[in-house]
């Protein structure tokens, strides 16, 4: 029997993959939960595994190529007789032109694909591509003196191209100017408007980088926002208590973006509909509160590790768990439901010396809070007295269709209270 491989699905907002590596070669023996491929999604890269026993014939999507999730990508032989058979079948096929399977829904699950996901990684050797491995031995370089650049150190095909001096050389810059508009052949009549001044030239200069696959992500889920109905709040939060409290705690590995999380979480609790989104049947209301936090990555994009049930977790316990999320997040070995699960984002630019800015509300959400730096400012308290406070702006980016103006303002109005008046109780 051959079986087709195909792009699994890795997460529910994945629609197509970067095939990273190539674990096995064509014609090498497979056995059932060995790792295979591994495949870059939107936000993770992910050692994909078999559900079959069988033999790696032919290999449709090469490493460094991009699939539909659903679309073939290799082959797999039942028996070693079989191999040529399904070689004939594979050639030429393509990943855009591979159907995907009829009898099936769209793979919404590693399983329906014949594969399985398995995040672990290192195991303590070097890992390397077989495509690397290949030139390795072509070009005669030493394995052992490469430094790998793939996911977890792997030594993909262009560390072993750059150690023996056969990389790609970079693309040569071009510059295009765009032409200046024609002038008129003939003089306008008198009565008509005088033609328009040519259009200056434009230069265009640089090179194009395609974006990744996380950029893309980023890209498909901020238009998908446009199409939502939001409106913003902002609010002044004193956070001297806040400040306080983080000092002393600190030592023990406190952040203070599980404290902002905590506190949100906390204030959700009072105010269930600022956890909730739009669904078309109505507003959907959530049981749990997971506070996802938008992260930066290197290279480009962002990604939002989720603090599941963040209002039942102690301080510390949030902390440490941020603390791995955050580590693993940058080393794209996130399972999805780490970061797609989240019912209520927070944004904190306030880290790089952000006054106040506003969020985009990520999809499936009904909230996101923007946080800016934390700042003295001169105020004057109720009996008119000046005096020096330290003040962060919040500004709340909420959908319209499920949450109002009153709503809004009353979640920032106790979680201000929270802040400035009973920080203590966030270790509790």
């Amino acid at each position: 029997m051959i079986r087709e491989v195909f792009m699994p699905a890795l997460s529910s907002t994945m629609t197509e993959g970067k095939i990273v590596s190539w674990v096995k070669s064509a014609g090498d023996k497979v056995e059932k939960g060995e790792t295979v491929v591994v495949v870059e999604s939107d936000k993770a890269d992910m050692d994909v595994e078999s559900f079959y026993e069988g033999y790696l014939a032919i290999i449709i999507v090469q490493a460094g190529e991009v699939a539909t999730v659903g679309a073939a990508i290799a082959l797999v032989a039942e028996t070693e007789a079989e191999i040529a058979e399904a070689q004939k079948q594979g050639a030429g096929a393509t990943a855009a032109s591979a159907p995907a399977p009829a009898a099936s829904a769209p793979v919404a699950a590693t399983a329906s694909a014949g594969l399985q996901q398995n995040v672990s990684r290192q195991n303590g050797r070097s890992v390397v591509s077989p495509r690397a491995r290949k030139l390795a031995k072509e070009f005669k370089v030493d394995l052992n003196s490469i430094k790998g650049s793939g996911p977890n150190g792997r030594i993909v095909a262009e560390d072993v191209e750059a150690a023996a001096g056969k990389a790609q050389p970079a693309p040569v810059q071009q510059q295009v100017t765009v032409p200046a508009t024609p002038a008129p052949a003939a003089a306008a009549p008198a009565a008509a408007k005088p033609a328009p001044a040519p259009a200056p030239a434009v230069a265009l200069s640089g090179n194009r980088v395609p974006m990744n696959a996380l950029q893309n992500a980023v890209v498909r889920n901020m238009e998908a926002s446009l199409s939502v109905p939001c409106f913003r709040v902002g609010y002044t939060i004193t956070t001297d208590n806040l400040d306080k409290l983080y000092k002393q705690i600190k030592s023990k590995g406190v952040t203070m973006t599980a404290m902002l999380a905590k506190a949100v979480a906390v204030t959700l609790q009072k105010h269930p509909l600022l956890n909730a989104c739009y669904v078309e049947s109505g507003i959907q209301h959530r049981a749990d509160i997971n506070v996802a936090v938008a992260v930066a990555m290197e290279g480009g994009g962002l990604i939002t590790p989720v603090l599941q049930n963040a209002d039942r977790l102690d301080i510390y316990s949030l902390s440490r768990t941020w603390k791995d999320l955050v580590d693993r997040a940058r080393a794209k070995q996130l399972k999805p439901d780490e970061y797609s699960t989240g019912t209520f984002t927070l944004s904190n630019l306030g880290m790089f010396g952000v006054d106040k800015f506003d969020a985009i509300l990520p999809p499936n959400q009904g909230s996101i809070l923007a946080i800016g730096s934390s700042r003295p400012q001169v105020v004057a308290n109720e009996e008119g007295l000046m005096g020096v406070k330290r003040q962060m702006q919040v500004n709340i980016t909420c959908d319209h269709r499920v949450i109002y103006g009153a709503d809004a303002a009353s979640f920032l109005k106790d979680l201000a209270k929270l802040i400035e008046t009973n920080p203590q109780s966030l270790t509790l």
